[in-house]
């Protein structure tokens, strides 16, 4: 079963999607239309919202359906309420094409402000730009060691803070280097949104021309050709980051054609429907500071944290592309995990993740693919020697954080070749094959992960196979029940 049916509640069907997709597009999912769009939207999202509140509270829904709406709706009513307090958010536009552990590659930001539910200003710059301000300033700050042995980095700035699979710590430590940079603003929230979004926009919009520049972005590949518009031209530490800047006009020029497309009501559910996939793939990831409104958010799992409190088996990889270009759009990830219940005193798991890097060769944004990969594990887990296959050499330690032991080693796959990776290790005496639970978190960026699930128990060997789009949680029974 996926954490979805037991934990996030199930969906309302398309047409009810609406009420929860206007905020949620305002948030995040259509970033575009909430740089450039005007308040009309917000004004029908909350009228359509309250009617639907009160009337779903007639309907035979879950318990847990209800909870999205109430959820969604108070979203709504904080940022649509006239109370002339401005509310300032801060968004983090991540390529996840440079895969890093929070979703991508953090190469712009903006600052987003609401009064009375209208977009009153937004900016919206080069992480380049801030990131310089903090070397002039002659700050450093040590970067994490793998971004120092394996990237050189000398300092730790903006564009690489999202070095943690935990959302709420990359929002926090981005706000950190915003004020570095010399940012002044306090953040009423922090949203990360991934490049992977802009094709799916696209896919609502239909293929775009933007005037003065060449060629047509569509929802096939629209993200890859933009990229190639904002960043061949500007390559290289002898590119002034001014010039740098010059690169976001195109973006501008886009974004208004598609909230030209967007901007009716016919295509609310459209955009509702685009929302609530990319937070549940977690192409967008929520923070709040106002800890009600984070509570909301967590209690629907739209806040990219890691679990912390998990009670049974854990299992999370993630990834950090070093210094392997934009390598990570050709890059195919899947998944097989085996727990032998039967291979000693404390149970043995095995994890093989798989890459298969399908580009056909080199250029100016693809290479071989590099990767600091790190597989998080229940606290007290313990590395098997030497089992490491296709990997560099394994680290471990606590994370005492998140309650997690983390081992973390360095891989390398050459173009057109697939290569399977992994590692065995131990796990904790409180993993037993009674009552098993296994909670599997996905990476931001990644896309939909092909898993297989197996398990050998004293009544036999299980398995399981799952297209992970979100996280999953399942008990062994659920396993158990389906085929060998």
């Amino acid at each position: 079963m996926n954490i979805s049916e037991k934990i996030i509640p199930a969906w309302l069907t398309k047409k009810r999607l609406i009420w929860s997709g206007i905020v949620l597009a305002v948030l995040g999912g259509g970033f575009f239309v909430f740089f450039y769009g005007k308040s009309h939207t917000t004004e029908i999202a909350t009228s359509t919202l309250a009617v639907f509140e009160k009337v779903s509270k007639l309907l035979p829904l879950e318990p847990d359906t209800k909870k999205e709406i109430e959820v969604v709706n108070t979203l709504v009513q904080e940022l649509t309420v006239k109370d002339d307090k401005t509310r300032v958010f801060f968004l983090l536009l991540q390529n996840n094409f440079e895969l890093r552990p929070g979703g991508g590659f953090l190469g712009q930001y903006a600052v987003v402000k609401i009064k009375n539910g209208e977009l009153v200003s937004h900016f919206v710059e080069d992480a380049n730009l801030l990131d310089q301000r903090i070397k002039n300033a002659g700050i450093k700050v040590t970067p994490p060691w793998p971004l120092t042995r394996y990237m050189q980095l000398k300092r730790w700035m903006l564009r690489d803070s999202n070095f943690s699979p935990d959302f709420p710590t990359n929002a926090q430590k981005a706000e950190y280097f915003y004020r570095l940079g010399g940012g002044r603003e306090k953040f009423d929230a922090v949203i990360a949104v991934n490049a992977d979004v802009l094709d799916h926009v696209l896919a609502l919009t239909g293929p775009i021309t933007v005037p003065g520049y060449s060629g047509t972005y569509s929802s096939e590949g629209g993200a890859l050709k933009l990229e190639e518009a904002v960043e061949k031209a500007y390559l290289g530490d002898d590119v002034p980051a001014e010039v740098k800047e010059g690169r976001k006009n195109i973006m501008k020029k886009l974004a208004a054609e598609i909230l030209k497309r967007l901007a009716t009501v016919n295509n609310i559910p459209k955009i509702a429907t685009l929302a609530q996939e990319e937070l549940r793939n977690k192409n967008i990831q929520l923070f709040f500071h106002d800890s009600k409104l984070q509570a909301l958010v967590e209690s629907v799992h739209w806040d990219g944290s890691v679990a912390k409190n998990w009670n049974g088996d854990f299992l999370m990889v993630v990834d950090a592309n070093m210094g392997a270009l934009k390598s990570d759009y050709f890059v195919k990830r899947s998944l097989d995990y085996f727990v032998d219940f039967t291979a000693g005193a404390r149970p043995k798991a095995t994890v093989t993740y798989t890459y298969n890097h399908t580009a056909p060769g080199g250029d100016w944004r693809t290479s071989d693919y590099h990767t600091y990969t790190r597989i998080y594990a229940p606290k007290g887990s313990t590395y098997v020697d030497n089992s490491r296959v296709k990997t560099g050499g394994v680290g471990a330690q606590d994370d005492t954080a998140f309650n997690k032991t983390v081992f973390g080693y360095k891989v390398d796959v050459l173009m057109r070749q697939t290569l399977p990776t992994g590692i065995s290790y131990e796990l904790p005496e409180t993993v037993t094959e009674e009552n098993y639970r296994l909670l599997i978190q996905k990476q931001s960026g990644i896309g939909t992960l092909p898993a297989t699930i197996r398990l050998k128990t004293s009544k036999g060997e299980f398995t399981a196979t799952y297209d992970l789009k979100k996280d999953l949680a399942l008990e062994i029974k659920e396993i158990e029940e389906q085929k060998k």
